[in-house]
């Protein structure tokens, strides 16, 4: 049964494609998921964004991610690195990481489950599977899933 009184859950998105990230908040919205989506485009910005610093510093506008949608190929801090590290903290691992990729190599999905994803997913080649997706994901992470409240 869906609890009508569950709020939006805020979704961190990591990816440096410009265009997945518009994509992915265009497919959300279609999608008609209740959520905040927030971005960043490495896993430089991913690992301030999560640990609060810099730019990322006000709890309000950066609130802590319910789930993170995470692309592995990406500059300066992969997601591979990023994932490593958010599952090694203690104040980060309990937030669940969906690795969400054109990678579609076995040793990379392997290991990202290794390092404690919760999920790969190949991202889908055109808007309209994007679009559902979305939904599934929404359904799934925002509707029935239980997650830790966020601070």
């Amino acid at each position: 049964m869906r609890d009508l009184n569950k709020k939006p859950v805020t979704i961190l998105m990591a990816d440096d494609d410009e265009d997945d990230r518009l994509l992915t908040q265009d497919a959300l919205q279609e999608s008609r998921v209740l959520n905040n989506l927030k971005c960043v485009v490495d896993g430089v910005e991913l690992m301030d964004y999560l640990n609060r610093k810099g730019k990322y510093q006000d709890v309000v506008e950066y609130p802590r991610p319910g789930l993170i949608l995470l692309d592995l190929n990406m500059p300066r801090k992969d997601g591979r690195e990023a994932l490593k590290e958010i599952k090694d903290s203690p104040d980060l691992k309990s937030i669940p990481v969906v690795i969400l990729t054109t990678s579609k190599e076995e040793e990379d999905m392997v290991r990202g489950y290794g390092l404690g994803a919760a999920s790969y997913i190949t991202k889908p080649v055109n808007f309209e599977d994007l679009v559902e997706l979305m939904k599934a994901l929404g359904k799934y992470w925002v509707e029935i899933v239980e997650l830790p409240t966020q601070d």
